[in-house]
């Protein structure tokens, strides 16, 4: 018998969360409870409070920085910035630190999933006795699957017997486990139970931000991608438990390579109530959260601190608080203008505000200077540069109180509320910019063009101090007033977990590995090839309704320029150059990396400047990234509480970290 001793393998506990939307007036209908007891699963009550449990569990996932930074620092995307500490030097797989079984970011799956999916199993085993219909029971096992995909995707293989049996609701402690392998996981666990739910989850939700035949069909498309990746394994990629790369099922990879790009192509004939948003911008635009696009999500709410799970005034920096976008904030705050032409004082001309562009700043985690000028190099077709990054920083003073109508910046030259203070340029320009005279006056080391008003900083110049932010997950609040709000709370927007347009990626992706491809009917009619699919998705990254960063509406429709612009042969590490662009920022980077087997390809290397306000000039770091690192360490807790020998725990962890 296989066991597994983890606290919240039992009792799972529960901070029930509320689901809203705006012209939708259903909702997840709960009683907010501090466990769950065997006892409870056998109500119908129960079941139902045990469901609502599953969406809550999300928070203590999404949004919570430390996961967050897992799924991004160490990759392409991003690296450390100035003021992290280990839990962020660790991840960047550098000469800064080093992933160990200790390391917290890599332990937060591990920890948070095992409750997650032994209430699951508690559902699913009670609740047909009490009347529960096999709908509601799919949402049962759509997380269940969610929750094991995420585990073995991150630590290869992983037990499927809590204590009482393989999938089993486990009621009594335990102190040993054994991992299965990961086809076993697979096979035996997420495939049934997404195909479960695809049968028995309606196509619209039961209520707002429920899952649907979309989700589960989205998950299982992913599911069967990554898997096919994994029979493959074209860079001999190590796997633990050690196991053949042989499916039980007597499949090959291009089996499940096609049966992902057939189930996401028919989840995008058959959308149910999902849909692309028309423009980039709208995506991600925080008065239209939990829009048409957006597939799952973790909730918050500003309306009340109880059902947000956090307070609404000052964020704890941990779950279930919304936290993550603060670690891509560098210190905007330190930025200083002058009092006269003279400068003979300074003043805080950006202040920290409760507002998508600003926010609260941790300074733990940088965009790569490749990201700014190769990942988004197009920044005038392509809309995505602008509706992901914050590159102007404007003034604010007069939110704080002040009432002074100018104030002086670069060149002496006055500036009022609402014009830039801070600009980062879209590419290098042909004057020089002087850093020497400026750079300790902006107090950021932010420079001046003959000119300009406003301080800038060019692309080579980015740095570890100073970057532009990330508005897509911006912080945004209805209650701030005329003032400067509450930015040091955590973010009560949604945090986006899963997007229709994904489908169009999963498709694609198995089309560039081989898949045969058909002709996509319906509202997003293209031939069904992988370049078919992008083009999608790219003709809607050329349609603008707002220049964000410039402050005022653009409507222009650069679609053709963008499906010209498509290379003719589409191929995997264009797609994944897409993803970036199109999810920049978003936690899917690093799993995108490691199913592909491209993490040590695409970020070896990275440039960036220092971490000193002087620091102008980018350093190329070095990545080594092993092959045993494309699996994550199981946490060292996990170890520590299991019975058993040295050398048992020692063949129950992932080599290379023991």
């Amino acid at each position: 018998m296989k066991h597994i001793q983890l606290k919240k393998v039992l009792i799972g506990s529960v901070a029930i969360t509320l689901f809203l939307m705006a012209g939708c007036s259903k909702i997840l209908d709960e009683q907010p409870r501090a466990t769950f007891t065997p006892e409870y699963f056998k109500t119908e009550s129960g079941v139902v409070g045990g469901i609502t449990s599953l969406y809550a569990h999300l928070r203590n996932i999404y949004g919570q920085a430390y996961y967050y930074n897992a799924c991004l620092t160490g990759t392409d995307e991003n690296t450390y910035a100035q003021s992290a500490d280990g839990n962020f030097k660790d991840m960047d797989m550098s000469d800064a630190g080093q992933v160990s079984s200790t390391s917290f970011p890599t332990s937060i799956p591990w920890g948070e999933s095992y409750s997650d999916i032994n209430n699951a199993s508690g559902i699913l085993e009670n609740g047909s006795a009490v009347g529960i219909n096999a709908s509601l029971l799919a949402e049962a096992h759509f997380f269940r699957a969610f929750d094991y995909f995420l585990l073995v995707q991150t630590y290869g293989g992983v037990p499927l017997d809590l204590g009482a049996g393989e999938l089993k609701f486990n009621i009594n402690p335990v102190r040993t486990s054994v991992r299965n392998t990961v086809p076993e996981v697979y096979t035996k666990a997420i495939f049934p139970d997404l195909l479960t739910a695809i049968n028995d989850l309606p196509d619209m939700g039961r209520v707002t931000g429920g899952v649907t035949k979309t989700a589960a069909r989205l998950y299982l498309s992913k599911a069967y991608l990554t898997y096919a990746w994994w029979l493959e394994n074209p860079n001999s990629i190590p796997t633990y438990p050690a196991a053949d790369r042989t499916d039980p099922d007597g499949h090959d990879a291009a089996w499940y390579f096609q049966q992902a790009y057939d189930i996401a192509t028919t989840a995008i004939e058959n959308p149910g109530s999902f849909a692309l948003q028309p423009t980039y911008y709208d995506v991600n635009y925080a008065p239209n959260d939990r829009n048409s696009e957006i597939v799952l999500y973790a909730d918050h709410t500003e309306t009340s601190e109880q059902y947000n799970g956090g307070s609404l005034s000052y964020g704890s920096g941990g779950a279930p608080d919304n936290f993550a976008v603060w670690m891509l904030t560098w210190n905007y705050t330190q930025i200083r203008s002058g009092k006269d032409p003279a400068w003979s004082g300074t003043v805080s001309s950006v202040q920290r505000a409760a507002t998508a562009d600003l926010g609260r700043p941790w300074t733990r985690m940088a965009p790569t200077i490749g990201v700014i000028e190769n990942t988004f190099a197009d920044k005038t077709d392509d809309s995505r540069y602008d509706g992901t990054f914050v590159t102007v920083y404007r003034a604010n003073w007069e939110k704080a109180g002040d009432k002074t109508a100018t104030y002086y910046n670069a060149n002496g030259l006055p500036v009022h509320p609402g014009d830039p203070i801070l600009t980062f340029l879209d590419s290098e320009p042909s004057t020089a910019i002087d850093y020497s005279t400026w750079g300790s006056k902006s107090n950021v080391g932010a420079g001046a063009l003959p000119g300009r008003a406003d301080f800038v900083i060019s692309p080579e110049g980015i740095s570890r101090l100073r970057y532009p932010g990330l508005w897509k997950l911006g912080t945004y609040r209805t209650d701030n007033g005329e003032g400067l709000g509450s930015p040091n709370a955590g973010t009560t927007r949604p945090f986006n977990i899963a997007k229709f347009s994904e489908l169009f990626f999963i498709a694609a992706e198995a089309a560039a590995k081989g898949a045969t491809t058909t002709a996509v009917s319906g509202a997003y009619a293209n031939d069904g090839t992988a370049k078919g699919l992008i083009n999608i998705i790219r003709a809607r990254a050329g349609m603008w309704r707002f220049d964000n960063n410039g402050n005022t509406t653009k409507i222009e429709d650069n679609s053709a320029a963008m499906i010209a612009a498509t290379p003719a042969n589409v191929d995997v590490n264009y797609i994944l150059a897409e993803r970036s662009r199109e999810y920049y920022g978003e936690g899917y980077r690093w799993y995108d990396l490691v199913r592909t087997q491209k993490w040590a390809e695409l970020s070896s290397t990275y440039r960036i400047g220092g971490a000193g306000i002087g620091d102008h000039t980018p350093m190329t770091i070095t990545r080594n990234i092993q092959p045993f690192q494309y699996l994550r360490p199981i946490p060292q807790g996990q170890l520590d509480a299991m019975e058993g020998t040295d050398a048992d725990k020692a063949a129950y962890q992932n080599p290379g970290y023991n």
